[in-house]
């Protein structure tokens, strides 16, 4: 296979989906009044001040028709503030300042704690229960909500979207050029590794291929669920533990040794960031890498927008199982949205809320504007120019809700990967000072992968820094 030295990561965006398909969207919603926006008009003026990191039009000019949009279907005159940086502490500023939003969207579960416990959070619980959308099951799945729940059970979010998980992604043409299987074990995927580094499998008759690359510590997880060892802090009998800096660990930093020792690893992992790292999977460089679920799809559309007979396809496979045959994968913190304390609009919020995951909102939040991103005629949708390039995402790629089909396919292998998020995958537990564990952790686990350190003495001193500073209990 020839090799696509120069693919741009810009073309991501442009690396879309056909340019019109069949609508099969059909499929009715739970009839709210969100979803009319032909009588709505007739309701008094309901204003919304909303704080975003991803929701709405790309730029300042799409975001004034975004904000028209909602309003041509819901009635509610919104505002949409898209912070270019720094949302985060943005976050953190209007809350503490008292400055008023009726919306905010965050995806820190870490955070809503903190909130909810400084008492900056509106209590949804009941709103939640008597919406007949957001109460159906066929909307949101009644087990997702308990990711939002506080300690006594109380709601004080609303998905803004399904998320997604991370997971190995292989070559799947380079196992079926090598007549390898899909790995399971750690030892699979040693051997699978193994023959990516030195069988040649892109066949152009030079020794340039890596088994894996990550970037950094980002993500192992994968290989890690082969020990039982799940990232962030566990629980157990009421204390903090953190099993990468546990002895456990010692021989799975061992094997990562391994594979850069015998230059099966990408030795430029540690600084890469995602994208070098994904570049590399692009250019036939590396068989195996560890991303989201969205990306296996995004993987495959790109190299077929380069080259429309590409052998290349993406897969997403299982994390290696443990002794136990358990499989552990990462589910990544899901995207919500908070009603602030001090709101001044809260039913505007509440009637949004309702609104964003119904069709007209999930159509709004992934197609994006009518006749800007798309048009519709006679149940036949077709993307504009600008709609191919905003990639069907104005803050919901993907949606909970099983009453609306998207008129286009999930691009190649997004579906699978999305399964073994489902069957597999858990969220993570931050408590807070994780962002100060976590730099004690990636450092010395990068040591020890490398074969900078010892991986036993990277253990040592990465829990004796842990236990200095009062970050685990054991």
């Amino acid at each position: 296979m020839k090799r696509k030295s120069g693919i741009l990561m810009a073309t991501l965006l442009a690396g879309s989906l056909l340019v019109s398909a069949c609508s099969s969207s059909g499929g009715g919603d739970t009839g709210t009044a969100a979803e009319g926006g032909a009588d709505s008009g007739k309701q008094p003026e309901m204003k919304l001040r909303i704080l975003s990191a991803n929701v709405g039009g790309k730029t300042p000019d799409e975001m004034k028709q975004f904000e028209a949009e909602i309003k041509r279907l819901t009635g509610i005159d919104v505002t949409i503030e898209k912070p270019a940086s720094d949302y985060d502490q943005k976050v953190l500023t209007v809350l503490g300042s008292g400055e008023k939003y009726d919306l905010i969207e965050l995806s820190d579960l870490g955070k809503l704690d903190q909130f909810v416990g400084q008492g900056a959070v509106t209590d949804l619980s009941d709103f939640v229960k008597g919406s007949s959308t957001l109460s159906d099951p066929k909307v949101i799945p009644a087990a997702e909500w308990d990711q939002l729940k506080d300690k006594d059970g109380k709601i004080h979010a609303v998905f803004t979207k399904f998320q997604g998980g991370t997971m190995p992604i292989v070559r799947k043409d380079w196992l079926d050029k090598l007549h390898l299987q899909e790995p399971k074990t750690l030892d699979d995927y040693y051997q699978v590794l193994k023959a990516f580094k030195e069988q040649d499998p892109d066949g152009n008759g030079k020794n340039d291929t890596y088994g894996l690359s990550t970037s950094g510590l980002y993500d192992i997880q994968g290989f890690m669920s082969a020990a039982g060892l799940k990232y962030r802090y566990v629980m157990k009998d009421g204390k903090r533990t953190i099993p990468y800096a546990s002895d456990e660990a010692i021989p799975m930093y061992e094997w990562f040794a391994k594979l850069v020792k015998e230059g099966i690893m990408d030795p430029n992992f540690v600084t890469n960031d995602t994208g070098k790292m994904r570049n590399l999977f692009l250019t036939d460089r590396v068989g195996m890498v560890t991303y989201w679920d969205a990306w296996v799809g995004m993987f495959n559309n790109l190299r077929k927008e380069q080259d429309p007979n590409t052998t290349f396809q993406a897969e997403a496979i299982a994390s290696a199982a443990g002794p136990d045959g358990k499989i552990l994968m990462r589910r990544g913190d899901p995207d919500f949205w908070i009603v602030p304390q001090n709101a001044p609009h809260v039913e505007a919020a509440e009637k949004f809320l309702e609104f964003w995951n119904s069709k007209d909102g999930i159509t709004l939040g992934s197609l994006g504007i009518k006749d800007v991103d798309y048009t519709e005629s006679g149940g036949q949708y077709t993307l504009t120019a600008e709609g191919k390039e905003h990639n069907m995402d104005h803050g919901v790629p993907f949606w909970y809700n099983e009453n609306v089909k998207s008129p286009f396919d999930k691009l190649p292998g997004v579906e699978a990967a999305q399964e073994l998020v489902k069957q597999h995958a858990t969220l993570e537990l931050a408590l807070p000072g994780w962002p100060d564990v976590e730099k004690i952790v990636q450092n010395y686990a990068l040591k020890a992968m490398s074969g900078e350190m010892p991986a036993a003495d990277a253990v040592k001193k990465m829990r004796e820094e842990l236990k200095s500073a009062n970050l685990i209990d054991e």
